[in-house]
């Protein structure tokens, strides 16, 4: 089974210990976004991954499928990554009925 790489950008800058609930992605804290990236085996490991962000109260701003380059021409580095997908955040939980 072939896994897919994903970036997944949360609004606001994390911490370490919210970083830590990822452990199997790279975190980029840029100025008002975290981008979380690295690869998801599933469609069950991605909607995890999904779920954690809701868990957590962060804010879902973008999720990308994104493949490595092949082959990078010399004017590009190597993590040039071709888009493929974008996906919107999944819908709230359900809560049961009073």
């Amino acid at each position: 089974m072939t896994s897919h790489c994903y970036e997944i950008r949360v609004k606001g800058r994390l911490n370490a210990s919210l970083q830590a609930a990822f452990p199997d992605m790279k975190a980029r804290v840029e100025p008002v976004e975290t981008i979380l990236s690295g690869p998801l085996e599933d469609q069950a490991a991605l909607f995890g991954a999904l779920l954690q962000v809701q868990a957590l109260g962060l804010e879902l701003i973008e999720l990308r499928n994104v493949a490595v380059a092949a082959a990078p021409s010399p004017d590009r580095d190597s993590t040039s990554r071709v888009t493929e997908s974008s996906a919107p955040a999944p819908p709230p939980p359900r809560h049961a009925a009073d």
